[in-house]
C-alpha cells in the first residue's frame, strides 16, 4: 500500500510540473512561457567620454532600476514591470551620472506605448525596447548602428577568450 501511495504521489507531482511547464491546461505547450512585462534600453555609449563606473537609472510605470556602467560600447538595461501592466505605460526616464558627480550627463525621457507579447496561450504581457544614442536620444525606433553594435557585442561574447 505504501509503494502505491508513493507512486501516486510521484505521478501527481509529475502531472503538476507538466501542467506548470506548459503554462496552460491545453495539450500543446505554450510557446511564450516566461514572457514578462518589461522595458529595455540599449545604450550606445559612443560619443561620450569614458562612462565606466557611471551610475544609471531607468524608471517607468512607477518603478526604477539602478546600476553602474561597465566599459563597453553598448549596454542593455531592463526594467521588469508588473504582470498586469497595460499598453499605456506613460513616461520612461533614463539618466546617466558620471562617477563622482551629482549632475547627470544624460537625462532623457520619452512617452512610450507598450507592445503586446503573446504567451502562446491566449494571454501575454506588454513590453517595449528602446535605444539611447547621443544623436537620437531616447527612442523606440532602434537605429541600425545600435542593432549592429549589439550584434557585435553578442558575437564577442560567443568568441573563445584569448588567454596566454
Amino acid at each position: 500500500m505504501v509503494k502505491r501511495t508513493v507512486r501516486l504521489g510521484v505521478l501527481a507531482a509529475v502531472s503538476v510540473v507538466a501542467l506548470s511547464a506548459s503554462a496552460c491546461g491545453g495539450s500543446q505547450p505554450c510557446a511564450g512561457f516566461g514572457v514578462t512585462s518589461q522595458i529595455g534600453v540599449m545604450f550606445l555609449q559612443r560619443g561620450y567620454s569614458d562612462l565606466t563606473g557611471a551610475s544609471y537609472e531607468l524608471c517607468a510605470g512607477g518603478r526604477c532600476i539602478e546600476g553602474d556602467l561597465e566599459r563597453q560600447d553598448i549596454t542593455r538595461i531592463s526594467l521588469r514591470l508588473p504582470a498586469d501592466t497595460g499598453p499605456d505605460l506613460g513616461t520612461v526616464r533614463f539618466r546617466v551620472t558620471p562617477e563622482g558627480s551629482s549632475n547627470p550627463e544624460i537625462d532623457a525621457s520619452s512617452d512610450v506605448k507598450l507592445s503586446r507579447q503573446s504567451d502562446g496561450c491566449g494571454g501575454g504581457t506588454y513590453s517595449e525596447g528602446l535605444a539611447f544614442t547621443k544623436e537620437d536620444g531616447l527612442t523606440t525606433k532602434i537605429p541600425p548602428r545600435v542593432s549592429a553594435a549589439w550584434r557585435k557585442h553578442i558575437e564577442s561574447l560567443a568568441q573563445p577568450s584569448q588567454s596566454s
